[in-house]
This record gives C-alpha cells, structure tokens and sequence, in this order.
C-alpha cells in the first residue's frame, strides 16, 4: 500500500473474521487507523495510531488527512465504502487514484439476502443525514423500501410516519447488526412496531398494495397543499413542469414560490432534483416550508424579494416565474443567471406580464402557449362549465 494512497476497507459487525485476506493485509500494515469508534473496536489492536472521528466529520476530514500526509493510511468504513459511505467522500475529496477500497456486502444486499428481496427491485433511501419526511415520496402501493437508519429512534420516526400518511398496514422489518453475533430480525405491521433497537440497523418497508397514492408525476391535487390561494392549479402545474423538465441532479429557482408546489413537485422527481424558492412574505414562505416537509421534497426557501434576493444563489439549471414577473430587472437577472442549456419558464395571468412575455419571446424565442381550463360545477340542479383565468406559459432553453 502506497504512502500516498489512502486504502478504505469495509467492516461489518463480523468484524476481522469476515474480512478478506487483502482488507486484513491493509489494516495490518497501515500506520494510521482512522474509523468510528465503534469500528476500531472490531479490529485486533495493531501498531497502527487509531484515530476516531470527530463530529462533525465533515469539517474535519481534510485536516486529519493533512495530518497524517505520506503516512500508510487505512480507514475503515460500514460495509460497502461507496454506498452511502467515506469512500464516496474521500474520492471527491482527493480524487480516484488517490483512494483503494475494498468492500464488504453493503447493509443493503444483506438485508436483502435475509429478507429474500431482489435487490434490483428494492429502493433505498438514506435517513442518515435527512429527516424522515423524505421518505414521503417513495412510499407508493406495493413499494418495497430499504431505509438505511441514523440510530435507534429512527425506526419509530419511520413507523409513525407510515401510520399518519395511511400506511399503517405495511410489513415493518427491522434488521439490526447484520452479520454480527448480536445480529436480530423483527417483522410487525407499522402500526404495531414497538422496542427497543440498536443504533446499527436496516428498516424494510413493504408497502400495501391499496395504499393511498400521492404521485411522483406531475399535477398533484390542489388540496394536498396548504394554501391562501397563491397556488398554482393542477393542470397548469402539470404543463409548468413538463416545460421545465426536471432531471435528477439538478436546481431549480422557483420565483415567488408562493404555495411552493412548482419547487416541491420538482423536487419530487428524482431524490436528487433540488429547488431553491424564493418567496417574499414571510407567512407564505412558513407555509411553503411546511408543504414542502409534508411532502418530502428537498426545497430550499429563501425569504426575500426578487430580482434582489436572487444575486448569491447557486446557478440554476432551471427557472420557474411564478410571481413578480414585472419586477424591474427579474427577467434579465434570472435569465443571466441560467445555466446554458437550461430552461426559462413564465406563467402570466395579466396584461402587464404578457407583454413582458411578448418582449421576450421575440427578443430570444422558444414556446408560447395559452392555456384555458374549465371545471365543471353545479349550475342550479344541474352542471356547467366555470373557466379559470386563462394562462399564458413561455418557455424558452438558453
């Protein structure tokens, strides 16, 4: 093992006698021992200098790494080190042919293995390092889910979670210190799960098959969204965003994201979609938040007015006008900061922001749409058509 190459080796509760020749061999030789507490306990004592990791491991990480420059480094990690893991990190940090990994069956092929599951058809979703509400997304009937725990209060979060959103039915598996001797595997209904767990576990997720279903897609209902009627409708909202065209990886600004459904319907898309939302009034920006954690969605509110509030964000990938469009400067300042290729949509209601639209529209081109709907409703004992106001969509890509 090179000086200057840091070897990252998995470790399950097993310990030193599951590991392989070549992952005994690294932690043998290493003169630098770096791993959680918990890790370094299962490893033989060896001349190495152990090194625990401190909290927060992030902001320390490339001091401790400087540290213990030119030495033989070995860091030890659960399981598969690039499965949600420092192997991930490490790489980022320094690069690939700076970090060797040698893996151990990550937590959730084991679970799978125990539970019988075909892991190809199994979604994991990590809860380390976010709150359970994220997990609302992926919950769909006849779902099989691998939730990756933080800690023993984890799963109670996630079985409360499954009863208040009318999962309650769903088989609840958890599966604690796999491979180790103190390894243990319960099965309740999520609204029966109770105990005491390890810290270390996995939770499997089967979801009833006439669960209730609140779409991935497009157009979730109005009434799932807390709203002062700042809120843009269902079939608009479909249309906004398959405009906008959410791709997993990237930022979305919704500008006056009033109701927060454009920012959280994206975010929906992919676990890895991101909306920023900007959104003036205070009220409204609590309420956003709130729908977005009701949700699952990872959405960033910023309060504050716009074109003003946007100069320090992040570059997005793609822009959404909802509110305040004929604001000095909003079009320029949003459609300078797209990223190329990205995509500029704008909503209009009124004449004012129609000319807007009309400006730019001839000025860069792309898509003009109108769009009407009508619902039908009680006309005395009997029923008609009621129009909404009518909306004009543009859409545009850099």
């Amino acid at each position: 093992m090179p000086a200057d190459r840091i070897t990252v080796v998995g470790v399950n509760p097993d310990g030193w006698h599951g590991l392989s020749a070549a992952a005994r061999q690294a932690v043998e030789s290493a003169e630098v021992l770096m791993g959680s507490v918990r890790q370094l306990e299962l490893i033989p004592q060896q001349q190495a200098v152990r090194v625990p990791w401190p909290s927060p491991l992030s902001e320390a990480l490339p001091r401790l790494l400087a540290e213990h420059q030119g030495k033989r480094l070995c860091v030890l990690a659960s399981g598969d080190p690039t499965f949600h893991g420092i192997g991930t990190t490490l790489v980022r940090l320094l690069g690939v042919d700076a970090v060797h990994v040698i893996p151990q069956p990550s937590s959730a092929s084991l679970a799978c293995a125990r539970l019988g599951w075909p892991q190809d058809q199994v979604q994991v979703v990590s809860l380390v390092s976010t709150p359970a509400e994220r997990l609302h997304p992926h919950l769909q009937p006849g779902r099989r889910l691998l939730v990756l725990s933080r800690g023993a209060q984890t799963p109670l979060e996630v079985a409360q979670l499954l009863v208040a959103r009318g999962y309650g039915s769903s088989q609840f598996t958890v599966l604690e210190q796999l491979t180790g001797p103190a390894e243990r595997v319960r099965t309740a209904t999520a609204a029966d799960w109770c105990g005491d767990v390890d810290p270390l576990n996995v939770i499997a997720v089967r979801c009833p098959a006439d669960a209730p279903v609140v779409s991935t897609s497009p157009g979730l209902p109005d009434d799932v969204y807390e709203s002062d009627g700042q809120l843009t409708k269902r079939e608009v909202r479909a249309v906004t965003l398959s405009r906008l065209a959410p791709v997993p990886g990237q930022l979305l600004w919704d500008v006056g994201g009033g109701a927060g459904s454009i920012a959280i319907e994206w975010s929906r898309h992919h676990p890895t979609c991101r909306a920023i939302a900007v959104e003036r009034d205070d009220v409204r920006a609590k309420r956003l938040e709130r729908n977005a954690s009701a949700l699952g969605a990872a959405v960033r509110v910023v309060e504050g007015t716009a074109p003003a509030a946007l100069a320090e964000l992040e570059p997005p990938d793609a822009v959404f006008i909802g509110g305040g469009a004929t604001a000095e400067g909003m079009f320029d300042a949003c459609w300078n900061a797209l990223k190329p290729g990205g995509r500029l949509v704008a909503n209009g209601v009124t004449l004012e922001t129609e000319v807007l639209i009309a400006q730019w529209y001839k000025a860069v081109g792309g898509d003009l749409v109108r769009l009407d709907v009508q619902r039908a409703s009680a006309v005395g004992g009997m029923t008609g058509w009621r129009p909404a106001m009518p909306v004009t969509i543009w859409s545009v890509t850099k």
